[in-house]
């Protein structure tokens, strides 16, 4: 039989499945309150706590710190940097390190660690347990600058066996050219600027230093100092100098090689002209194109060649005035054309400087020519200076120093008026002797001059009147004669013998 439930208990059950509802509904309030509450509270604590703790899972240069308070976290950084090294590296990559114990190092809290923690901001610590913190901070050291400064200086790269000094740039002559060397850098450190550095690296709890370039002795001449730059320059321009001396019938210039090797590159970098080379250049030069008293071979009026010297006719460089002008030419740099600086001229330029005009005197053979142009214009018999009595008249290549009409000759023992007067050597010269009624011959030897040549006059009328001053006179002897009086010694004859010196000969002999 069924038993029925009656819709009154129907209804009764409903309520009481509605109030077991709400009980479960209010507990799950009372519980989430509850447990909010818990968590708000856990949550403001921790807050609190880290107001003046660091977050968990706080690094502070490596060292863990969670849940540290500063001076805790203080305490775990002076136990660290216990162990503390510098690492220092210099340019060339070799590596020096530096024990905390070498130097009596210490940490010394500044107050960084602090700062660190006011940045932390506590409400984020939740944050933090999941992504962690991560902190950098200056860890200042003290210590023992005596200790430091004696640590650095026996570093190795300070042993003098390992130290490799600066070398300047220079200037050097390789394979016939000058060329500049670079500098050397070397490895010499300035101990002064590294101990400052490591003393920057050791207060601020730095753990590595890098030896820059100003903390290194420097060369204080590279290749691009001015010094170096300017000197190949003044190189440049004078060894591209080059001068070209016009003298007739010869081809002579410095240039290249030889003018190269007169430039001189001092200590300082100074670039001069070696002057002592310059000086041998001009005697060289001297030596070669001065003709003045030089031995020739003369081709005579009788077609046979004699061999004469003396005088003073030829051309003469100013040795002196050359170097100076020549200094200043390579100095100027370029090309220059020039003839050499003289201090005495001949007639005529070239091999040939005596010419075709000129006066020839066969004192052998008493005669005397003159030419123009190659063209006999005068010739005449003479008589020249008394050999028995020793005024035999000089002999050499000289030049007409003065013409004089009318003249009065002048001697110790006499006064003798002539009408004309040609000098060539000295006092001695050629003029007319009216006292003389006979010309040529073997007068000379015993009834001849003091040392004149005499002419009739005539042949010196006309050739007083076609002479020009500077002509040649190449007067010479055809047999070997000692001249010894003075006009023949200021005149530079030939054969000119110093009595004082003959004597001293003979005496040796």
């Amino acid at each position: 039989m069924l038993v029925g439930v009656s819709p009154k208990e129907d209804k009764m059950q409903g309520i009481r499945e509605k109030r077991r509802r709400m009980r479960r509904i209010r507990n799950g309030i009372i519980l989430a309150v509850v447990l909010t509450s818990l968590l708000l509270i856990g949550y403001f604590a921790m807050t609190f706590f880290f107001q003046d703790h660091f977050f968990f899972r706080t690094e502070i240069n490596g060292l863990q710190v969670g849940g540290l308070s500063v001076s805790d976290a203080e305490a775990e950084i002076a136990r660290d940097e216990g162990k503390y090294i510098l690492i220092i590296s210099d340019r060339d990559k070799n590596l020096y390190t530096i024990e905390g114990a070498q130097i009596g190092s210490n940490y010394a809290p500044d107050g960084s660690v602090g700062k660190a923690l006011k940045e932390q901001n506590p409400y984020g610590w939740l944050t933090a347990v999941f992504s962690g913190n991560r902190i950098d901070v200056k860890t200042p050291m003290e210590y023992d600058a005596g200790m430091l400064y004696d640590t650095v200086s026996k570093l190795d790269c300070f042993q003098e066996e390992n130290i490799e000094p600066p070398e300047n740039a220079k200037i050097v002559l390789e394979d016939g050219k000058y060329q500049v060397v670079q500098e050397k850098q070397g490895n010499q450190l300035i101990l002064d600027r590294v101990v400052a550095a490591v003393q920057r690296a050791v207060s601020e709890g730095d753990g590595e230093l890098h030896l820059t370039d100003e903390m290194y002795e420097s060369p204080e001449i590279t290749e691009e100092s001015s010094e170096i730059t300017e000197a190949m320059e003044a190189i440049d321009s004078y060894s591209a100098a080059k001068v070209v001396y016009k003298i007739a019938d010869y081809d002579e210039k410095l240039e290249g090689e030889e003018l190269f090797d007169m430039i001189h590159v001092a200590e300082d970098f100074s670039v001069t002209i070696d002057k002592e080379k310059v000086e041998r250049f001009v005697q060289r030069l001297a030596s070669k194109y001065n003709t003045y008293a030089d031995v020739r071979e003369f081709k005579t009026s009788k077609g046979d060649t004699v061999e004469i010297g003396g005088g003073d006719y030829g051309w003469v460089i100013d040795k002196e005035e050359e170097a100076k002008l020549l200094e200043e030419n390579i100095l100027a740099g370029g090309t220059t054309e020039r003839e050499p600086v003289y201090s005495q001229t001949a007639r005529v330029e070239g091999l040939d400087d005596i010419g075709n005009t000129y006066v020839e005197i066969d004192y052998t053979s008493q005669h005397v020519w003159y030419y123009e142009n190659g063209e006999l214009k005068l010739e005449s018999d003479l008589v020249s200076g008394n050999i028995a009595k020793g005024n035999g008249s000089p002999d050499g290549v000289f030049k007409v120093v003065y013409k004089q009409s009318p003249a009065v000759l002048v001697g110790e023992d006499y006064e003798s008026d002539v009408t004309y007067f040609i000098v060539f050597a000295y006092n001695v010269g050629i003029h007319d002797a009216s006292w003389r009624s006979n010309f040529g011959g073997e007068y000379y030897k015993t009834r001849g001059s003091h040392g004149c040549v005499n002419v009739p006059l005539a042949f010196a009328a006309s050739l007083y009147e076609m002479i020009e001053k500077d002509t040649p006179v190449i007067a010479y002897y055809r047999e070997p004669i000692e001249l010894s009086t003075e006009n023949c010694k200021i005149s530079n004859a030939y054969s000119y013998v110093d009595p004082e010196k003959k004597g001293s000969e003979e005496v040796g002999n």
